[in-house]
């Protein structure tokens, strides 16, 4: 029996879109955390990340329709015998479930993305009675606008919180336990995968298109960003 590990070539599955998404977000995410906890004049800043992670949700909404493979929802929206299938490892090599993200981390993905779509939504009503005002407070009453505020400033932000803190850990059980690095292939593109994996397309095409996308989405929040000047 021979003990020759399989053979894996370089395989793109993060295209570039996907990836610069992923690190904004990150950073966005860090930023709009630490301004809130500053408060006073940082509130502008916590503003302004809030608007660059509601462009960047608006776009991954888009990408994940027409972007590369690997980043399409379609390609990691399981069925539930699916899932249950790779939790016994019983998963067929043609489904490709370990190459993008697996049947567990969809749902950590859209958990995170749900919850920072609402989070975004309710920041935008918001009123913290002090100076900072939600671009869209003006448009809905007292009460829905304390509502929330009081899910943006508590609830909302500690299930964020919790939720990268979960995407964190996984990232660390699978390097330490799996010898899995799931960093790297986000920084780079690539992926050691058996030969005849598919691609994901990361063309200038499919990247001027995402850049096009991008403006798209950044001129309509700056749009609703106006709305409350």
């Amino acid at each position: 029996m021979s003990d020759t590990p399989p053979r894996t070539i370089a395989v793109r599955v993060w295209d570039l879109p996907t990836r610069a998404f992923h690190w904004i977000l990150a950073l966005c995410i860090v930023g709009s955390v630490l301004s809130a906890k500053i408060g006073g004049n940082a509130m502008v800043w916590h503003l302004r990340f809030g608007y660059v992670v509601f462009t960047l949700l608006a776009f991954r909404l888009l990408w994940g329709l027409v972007g590369g493979r690997w980043s399409r929802f379609a390609s990691f929206v399981y069925a539930p015998g699916t899932v249950m299938r790779y939790l016994r490892g019983q998963g067929r090599a043609d489904e490709h479930l370990d190459v993008g993200h697996n049947p567990l981390g969809s749902f950590s993905v859209f958990a995170l993305l749900g919850f920072l779509v609402l989070q975004v939504g309710t920041g935008l009503m918001a009123d913290d009675e002090i100076a900072t005002v939600g671009p869209l407070n003006r448009f809905v009453s007292g009460a829905v606008a304390g509502l929330a505020t009081h899910w943006h400033k508590d609830y909302g932000q500690w299930i964020v919180l919790a939720l990268v803190a979960l995407h964190v850990a996984a990232i660390v059980y699978y390097l330490v336990r799996k010898k899995i690095n799931l960093v790297r292939p986000m920084l780079v593109g690539d992926k050691p995968l058996p030969p005849g994996t598919p691609a994901a397309t990361d063309s200038a095409w499919t990247r001027l298109l995402a850049l096009l996308l991008a403006a798209l989405c950044g001129s309509g929040v700056a749009w609703i960003a106006r709305l409350g000047e």
